[in-house]
């Protein structure tokens, strides 16, 4: 459900700062009030119900995937309602858009508003998500928005307040002219690259050669990338690079400038009582009790969240267990906290859809009994690195320290840094009791008490690490993180082996 916090952090606040500044630098009064009120209400309560649109043929349960699908789709409705209302507010002033540099950032702020609401709702479809997921393009999608929504709109809101601010002009147009085309440029050269890489990668990673085996290596597909990785650099260098100017232009208008501080009002005051009118539209009432507004805003954003997270803790059928799945040792539930410090999940997905090509690529398709004692799971939305959910026991032990040491030398074209303080640093284990009471907290079934011996368990497993090491000729403390981390690359998907193995007895 981390998917919400585009919608409260990065959609409804920008909005209101459309609605603001639009108008006002258009000096056009917003085109319609009514649908700027339906679309406020529209998007809070139905976007808390998107989230799952990311977790389309995962181990969440259809329900959920459904509800997700539904309501995203939904969500063109008030985000195309609030994007037309915007431009239809220039009616009459789109000459001012040719000079004014300020409008040239908002229009495209809207429209690029416009193109990531519709491709997001787009990107919920199954067939559409079963292509997309994993892949470069939801990065483009989500660039989309926040360089040319968020991006483009702060920059403009800042170009028509700083002037305003400090009485005076703005110091250079044709530097903000200037930064307005860079950051264009930037935005095509990032969006462009990654749309097409992640045409490529889904394409190469569902192919299959007549004889049924996957024509492509996943390290085949990361050397395919390189290049529009390297143009997605160079968009993302240019977008910096017209916001540095923008910074130097903005600090030369303060400099010239004197800071408003205090500006004489010149509204009359208002009466102390309000005369209510006959015909008075109900949210008037409402945007005059900011208490009542914000009680209820959080009510219809609360509907959507309790509907969809509640029962899949109250209703057990949600939460289905698997008997060959067990918590996580002590050891590997230090590295397994090691794989999230270092992001590891943020190119590495844990999570096998059931696609013949992901099922003949990675092994036996995800299940959510799996799962059950990860706090929180490592699902993964990207896969820069192929998916790890059944990488336990596919190598030896040398192979993921060597790996970690320097990806090349295990995986020639490999563009995974390399770790070397993890060889260094030693594990905390003075923090090992408070993980296991932490995850006790959580239900995973330790035994009382466990979390006094925990360390001597962990020890015990390490040292069997460091010595099926030294059988390859790798010296190594057993104290040190890269071993915790080597523990819990093993472990993951085992279990599930582990259940095949004995139905298969």
């Amino acid at each position: 459900y981390g998917h919400n916090a585009v919608a409260f952090f990065l959609t409804t606040p920008y909005l209101g700062l459309m609605y603001y500044f639009l108008p006002k630098a258009a000096n056009r009064p917003v085109y319609s009030y009514r649908l700027s009120i339906i679309h406020f209400w529209a998007l809070i309560f139905i976007y808390i119900w998107a989230g799952p649109h990311h977790l389309l043929y995962t181990a969440l349960p259809d329900w959920a995937q459904s509800l997700g699908t539904v309501f995203s789709v939904m969500l063109i409705a008030p985000s195309w309602g609030g994007m037309l209302n915007g431009l239809l507010t220039l009616r009459g002033a789109w000459d001012k858009v040719r000079e004014d540099v300020v409008l040239k950032f908002l229009v495209v702020a809207v429209t690029a508003y416009g193109m990531a609401t519709f491709e997001g709702p787009m990107l919920s479809l199954k067939n559409v998500n079963a292509i997309s997921h994993f892949t470069d393009w939801t990065i483009a999608h989500v660039h989309v928005g926040a360089l040319g929504w968020n991006g483009f709109l702060t920059f403009g809101v800042l170009y028509w307040l700083i002037p305003k601010i400090f009485r005076t002009e703005l110091y250079s147009q044709k530097w903000a002219n200037w930064h307005f085309w860079i950051g264009t440029l930037g935005i095509v050269f990032y969006a462009v690259p990654m749309y097409w890489a992640g045409f490529m990668q889904s394409l190469a990673w569902k192919e299959f050669t007549p004889t049924g085996q996957l024509k492509y290596q996943f390290m085949e597909t990361v050397e395919q990338m390189k290049p529009f990785f390297a143009m997605r650099g160079i968009g993302g260098t240019l977008y910096l690079l017209g916001a540095i100017l923008m910074t130097v232009n903005l600090v030369k208008t303060i400099r010239k400038g004197v800071a408003l501080n205090d500006e004489a009002a010149e509204a009359a005051p208002l009466p102390k009582t309000y005369a209510h009118h006959g015909s008075e539209h109900w949210h008037r009432w409402i945007e005059r009790r900011p208490v009542q507004m914000l009680v209820l805003s959080l009510v219809v954003v609360a509907i959507g969240g309790l509907i969809e997270i509640v029962p899949t803790f109250m209703i057990k059928s949600n939460v289905p267990t698997i008997s060959s799945v067990k918590p996580y040792t002590p050891l590997e539930l230090q590295g397994r906290d090691i794989y999230v410090r270092e992001g590891c999940y943020t190119c590495h997905s844990q999570m096998v859809r059931p696609f013949r090509s992901e099922v003949a690529r990675y092994g036996e398709y995800s299940k959510a009994g799996e799962f059950i004692y990860d706090h929180p799971f490592q699902w993964g939305s990207k896969r820069t690195g192929p998916d790890l959910a059944r990488v336990g026991g596919k190598y030896p032990d040398s192979w993921h320290f060597n790996h970690m040491y320097e990806p090349t030398s295990m995986s020639p074209g490999s563009i995974m840094p390399n770790y070397p303080w993890l060889f260094k640093n030693t594990i905390d284990t003075a923090i090992t009791p408070a993980k296991i009471r932490a995850m006790q907290t959580l239900g995973v079934p330790y035994e009382e008490g466990y979390d006094k011996i925990a360390n001597a368990d962990l020890m015990k497993q390490a040292d069997a690490i460091a010595a099926s090491l030294a059988k390859d000729k790798i010296e190594v403390k057993s104290d040190k993180e890269i071993i915790a981390l080597i523990a819990y690359l093993q472990r993951i998907g085992t279990d599930i082996k582990l259940e095949q193995k004995t139905a298969g007895n």
